[in-house]
């Protein structure tokens, strides 16, 4: 840093974080204080392919110094533009932090961020199962423990901050970014989501939910298209995952959504970037543009005439942070400071909050240097690929076993026909955001060349299986293609005892692929000719195993009865080659429970299972039937569990009070498992329409065989409330009753209770959690 200030108030570690704020911030001139809300992508200009929307809009060539003249708030995805290892990214990024510390009047550093919705998104780096898999294992506490593991790696090599979790509740399974989502359910997501987050921040990573708010529930399911969502929609369904993060988790940014919401950019929303967000929830963190989202305001939202009057929309609704490269919060900021059309007051609350996050890292200390992260790590380390391989073994969902021919029989050899476009190839383990998958197709040299070892399917099974004869055909391509090898795939499923059919998707970007990001469906019929060989092989009369390696749900009703059982992966990482064939095989006893449901008819979307009475079958006033194939929740084990004595402790409580929810679940089955429990809650009559039924609590319980445990949910009546008619979160009396099964299913219960006293209502912080004890 520059000589003269090396004894400055704001670089000692012993004073208040605000007093090193202050007067840090009473250090800069006003070009300074702006450029502390901008970024820099370097390594972007002359890529080719898209690694983000709209690349074109933000990429103008620049060099580093001209860029940081002024210093910089932020430096964009070092490790995860272009394929470094991680000693060469280290290099990079103690490079470009030293330049900022010498050439700048100030010396301050930035913050370095990274994508990590599948873990760390940078080279040789562990692929994780995707953020709809973590979901599917129901278990916020192995989720924690693999985002730990992300943010020791990132932190390991300089990086501060990472994109993620993304906390959209699924509203249209179409919608191409459903595989980064956590489910159609909010206290899932919430507690998923908040795990997440906690793994991040707990390694000092500042954690960022996204995308807020309504990204998922998109017109059409289309990437970036308009949102028509009622205000009580907004409040019950879609806002709940962020608030709990930002009350229970202690996130430290958020990044807006690319959409708009009944017409206002949510970019220049000050009602949900300050007023839901800051007035309502308390957040104190940074708000940080999605990539390029200030310039959208002006060339896709059309609301600013110029990039100047798009950053003082953003400024003005509490968008801190402009990434991934400064346009409109450079020069045309400025220029809009001079002209005395934005307030400079709103300059310096924005950059308060960046200061204070650079303080809280450390990057303020006199003795903080870019050099004290380390070049050697491992990012894909033993203990990295463990927790992947048991989140990808938690995450796999049994749907159906109709004919019991699921564990494969270890007595006696089969002859397996093994078909499908997913079978033998690894990268359709992978999400988009993954690093093989989002960043390798942009370099054609390192085709093949995925950085990590991954096995696929057919790789996993043929160690699996040992004594199995396996064959293998594809049959057909994930996309595009013919039917040429359809044929020979129906000849040799009928010379087989068993067919595995491995379908599905392969994940990539902006119509690269199947799903990920603007990778978004017609209709949830299975991509390309895979319907066609799905058909032709189920006339060979062999039974048949569906896998289903996806990033979204897609319709099975038209298969269902003719399968001998079905498996659901929502793409597991690196671990799931081994993951699939465990469960195939039994070694694996599946646990996974859906976090969607699983379509019925192709056209059965949108639909989720909060929807209200209309929104259900209707028998008879419709001839379209919503119901899923599978419903939400649903995931069948290898052993068997009996539940017995649901029983609430009181049959009456106030409109403020808890109520506790005791069952008893066995294993009655002849091996050890893990069962799901799930606990749903129906307001039978309301003063506005309410879904049928919804999630309050869940518990992961461990049983050998023969063992029992008593489950018990205290469900505090905030857990109950909802939007009332004149827009206030209320809990009213009445009826309440509780169940035990899944959105579709009930294996205990209804046991009903009365919420007595006047309607509550609730303003504040609420209780968010259903608290739950075994034993």
């Amino acid at each position: 840093m520059t000589e003269h200030l090396l004894d400055a108030v704001w670089q000692d570690p012993a004073r208040p974080v605000e007093e090193r704020v202050e007067a840090l911030l009473a250090e800069m001139t006003l070009a300074e204080r702006v450029a502390q809300l901008g970024s820099v992508w370097l390594g972007f200009d002359g890529a080719t392919g898209d690694v983000a929307p709209m690349q074109n809009v933000f990429s103008r060539a620049t060099s580093f110094a001209e860029a940081t003249a002024d210093g910089l708030g932020q430096l964009t995805r070092v490790f995860g533009t272009v394929p470094v290892t991680a000693a060469e990214g280290v290099a990079r990024v103690h490079e470009l932090q030293r330049a900022l510390m010498s050439s700048t009047r100030l010396g301050v550093p930035a913050v370095v961020h990274e994508e990590c919705l599948t873990g760390f998104t940078a080279y040789q780096a562990t692929v994780y199962p995707g953020s709809l898999a973590w979901a599917a294992t129901f278990d916020p506490g192995l989720v924690q423990e693999m985002a730990s593991a992300i943010g020791r790696d990132m932190a390991a090599v300089g990086v501060h901050q990472g994109l993620s979790p993304v906390l959209d509740v699924v509203r249209d399974h179409r919608w191409g970014r459903v595989e980064e989502t956590m489910g159609e359910d909010p206290y899932l997501v919430s507690q998923v989501g908040s795990a997440y987050v906690r793994g991040l921040e707990e390694n000092g990573i500042i954690a960022t939910l996204k995308h807020f708010a309504g990204y998922a529930a998109s017109k059409a399911a289309r990437n970036h298209a308009p949102v028509s969502v009622g205000p009580r929609e907004l409040a019950d369904v879609i806002l709940p995952p962020f608030e709990h993060a930002v009350r229970y988790a202690g996130v430290r940014s958020v990044m807006n959504s690319y959409t708009d919401v009944d017409g206002i950019p949510v970019a220049s929303d000050r009602s949900l970037l300050t007023g839901v967000l800051r007035d309502q929830w308390g957040f104190t963190g940074t708000v940080v543009s999605d990539y390029g989202a200030v310039a959208f305001l002006q060339v896709m939202h059309r609301i600013a005439e110029s990039e100047g009057e798009a950053a003082a929309y953003a400024l003005t609704a509490g968008l801190d942070v402009e990434l991934p490269s400064t346009l409109c919060y450079g020069r045309p900021l400025l220029d809009e400071l001079a002209a005395g059309r934005v307030d400079p007051a709103l300059v310096d609350r924005s950059v308060r909050r960046v200061l204070t996050q650079k303080v809280e890292l450390g990057l303020l200390d006199p003795d903080w240097t870019p050099e004290s992260t380390a070049a050697a790590v491992e990012l894909d380390s033993a203990g990295n690929r463990d927790i992947a391989r048991r989140l990808a073994e938690e995450s796999v969902v049994l749907l159906d076993n109709r004919d019991q021919v699921l564990p494969l029989p270890a007595d006696r050899p089969l002859r397996i026909a093994v078909i499908g476009p997913c079978a033998d190839d690894p990268q359709a383990f992978f999400g988009c955001y993954s690093f093989p998958n989002h960043v390798i197709p942009q370099h054609p040299e390192l085709t093949g060349q995925i950085g990590i070892e991954a096995v696929s399917l057919l790789t996993a099974l043929r160690t699996e299986l040992p004594t199995a004869a396996i064959t293998y055909l594809p049959g057909c391509e994930v996309t595009g293609g013919d039917d040429s090898g359809i044929g020979a795939a129906v000849e040799m499923a009928g010379a087989a005892d068993l067919v595995l059919l491995a379908v599905g998707d392969r994940a990539g970007m902006f119509g690269g692929g199947t799903s990920g990001e603007g990778c978004d469906a017609e209709d949830l019929a299975l991509p390309g000719r895979q319907p066609q060989l799905v058909e032709a092989v189920l006339t060979a009369g062999t039974p048949a195993v569906m896998i289903m390696v996806s990033g979204r749900p897609y319709a099975l009703g038209p298969y269902r009865d003719r399968l001998a059982a079905a498996v659901q992966a929502f793409f597991p990482g690196e671990e799931g080659g081994g993951a699939i064939a465990g469960v195939l095989s039994g070694r694996v006893n599946p646990t996974g429970k859906l976090p969607v449901g699983v379509p019925r008819h192709v056209g059965g979307s949108p639909y989720t299972y909060l929807a209200p009475s209309l929104g259900q079958n209707s028998q008879g006033v419709s001839n379209l039937d919503p119901s899923p194939a599978y419903p939400f929740g649903h995931g069948l084990s290898y052993t068997t569990f009996a539940y017995a004595d649901l029983a609430a402790d009181h049959d009456e409580i106030a409109v403020d009070g808890t109520v506790e929810l005791r069952v008893t679940v066995t294993n009655t089955g002849r091996r050890d498992g893990v069962e799901v429990v799930q606990l749903y809650a129906a307001d039978p009559v309301a003063s506005v329409t309410r879904p049928v039924t919804q999630l309050v609590g869940f518990a992961r319980v461990p049983l050998a065989v023969g063992e029992s445990s008593t489950v018990t949910f205290a469900v505090h009546t905030d857990r109950l409330s909802f939007t009332g008619r004149d827009l206030t979160r209320i809990v009213e009396p009445g009826e309440i009753t509780f169940r035990i099964g899944t959105a579709g299913d009930t294996v205990a219960g209804p046991v009903s209770i009365r919420l007595a006293g006047q309607t509550r209502t609730l303003t504040g912080a609420r209780v968010m959690d259903t608290p739950v004890r075994l034993g």
